[in-house]
């Protein structure tokens, strides 16, 4: 049971990222050019993104907007990886920190 749990939560993680780095993958390449290095949190229901320098400000930026809604943060880069999924409210409790390696 616990198993099949933690494998259902991870699918979840890895769908809600595939819908995040869609968004990403969108706006990056134009993003890069004036923005290198910051962050971008990304809120995959609306398609609304929030970029900051400061990782917590790009996040609360984007909880003014969608209270409770699952962000994925974002470095804008070559790569997109930032280190850290932040979710709130879905897949768990409040405040959920994660590793993406990929």
């Amino acid at each position: 049971m616990v198993r099949r749990k933690k494998a259902q939560w991870k699918a979840q993680q890895e769908v809600f990222y595939q819908r995040g780095k869609v968004i990403f993958d969108r706006v990056q390449p134009e993003l890069i050019k004036t923005h290198y290095n910051w962050y971008m949190a990304v809120e995959p229901d609306s398609g609304d993104y929030f970029i900051d320098k400061d990782e917590l400000t790009a996040i609360n930026k984007s909880c003014q907007q969608h209270p409770n809604a699952p962000v994925f943060i974002f470095r804008i880069n070559e790569t997109g990886i930032a280190g850290t999924i932040t979710i709130r409210g879905r897949f768990g409790d409040e405040s959920s920190y994660f590793l993406k390696s990929s």
